[in-house]
C-alpha cells in the first residue's frame, strides 16, 4: 500500500509542477513578473487543495514522526481535505470543463489536478485514514477553508480586477450573483462534508 501512496503523491507533485511551469512560461513569454506568477499559482483553490493533498500523501509515506505529520494525518484534517478535493473535482467538471479545451501539458495538468488526484485521495482516505472519530461539529471548522478562500478571492479581485473563477467574477456578474454562486458552492461543500462524516460513521474503525 505504501508504494501506491507514494505513486499517488508523485502524481500530485507532477501535476502541480506542470501547472506551475505553464504559468511561469506564460508570464516569462509576456515579460510579466515571475513572482506574480507564483502568487497567481497559489491563488487557485485547485492548487491550494491539491497541495494539501500531496502534503498528506507525502507525510503518509515518511517514517519520521513530527508535529506536522501528526497534524496532517489526523483523521479530522485528512477528512477536511478529502471533502475539499471532491469539491474541486465536482466544481470543475460541472461548472468549468465546458468553458475550454486544454491541450498538451495543460490537459495533463488539468486531468491530474481535477480528476486523477481527487479519485486517488478518496481511495487513500477510504483505505488508510482511521475511521470512527468524525463528528458533525468538525464541519463547522472545515468550512473556514472555503470561506477564507472566498474572502481572499474578493479582496484580490477588488485590488487587481482579476478573479480566478468566472462564477466569482464581480466585474461581470456583480456582488449579489457572486454571493449566490458562492452560497451554492458552499452548500455543495457542506453536503460533501456530511457525506464524509456519514461514511466515517458507517465504516468499521481500523484496528
Amino acid at each position: 500500500m505504501k508504494r501506491c501512496v507514494t505513486a499517488a503523491a508523485l502524481a500530485g507533485w507532477v501535476g502541480l509542477a506542470i501547472q506551475q511551469y505553464l504559468i511561469f512560461y506564460s508570464r516569462w513569454s509576456t515579460g510579466a513578473s515571475l513572482l506574480g506568477g507564483l502568487v497567481n499559482f497559489f491563488s487557485f483553490f485547485t492548487v491550494l487543495t491539491n497541495t494539501l493533498v500531496v502534503v498528506v500523501l507525502s507525510y503518509a509515506v515518511v517514517d519520521r514522526d513530527s508535529a506536522a505529520k501528526r497534524f496532517f494525518l489526523a483523521p479530522r484534517v485528512s477528512s477536511a481535505i478529502v471533502a475539499s478535493i471532491v469539491l474541486v473535482s465536482l466544481a470543475y467538471n460541472l461548472l468549468l470543463r465546458h468553458l475550454w479545451q486544454p491541450e498538451g501539458f495543460q490537459f495533463i495538468a488539468d486531468e491530474l489536478l481535477h480528476d486523477v488526484m481527487p479519485l486517488l485521495f478518496v481511495v487513500y482516505w477510504w483505505r488508510c485514514v482511521p475511521k470512527g472519530t468524525l463528528q458533525c461539529k468538525h464541519i463547522g471548522l472545515w468550512v473556514l477553508y472555503p470561506l477564507v478562500y472566498f474572502a481572499y478571492v474578493l479582496l484580490r479581485g477588488d485590488l487587481l480586477g482579476q478573479y480566478q473563477y468566472p462564477f466569482f467574477d464581480v466585474g461581470t456578474l456583480g456582488y449579489p450573483q457572486v454571493f449566490v454562486n458562492a452560497g451554492g458552492i458552499l452548500a455543495g461543500f457542506v453536503l460533501i462534508a456530511l457525506a464524509v462524516v456519514g461514511l466515517d460513521k458507517s465504516i468499521k474503525p481500523h484496528g
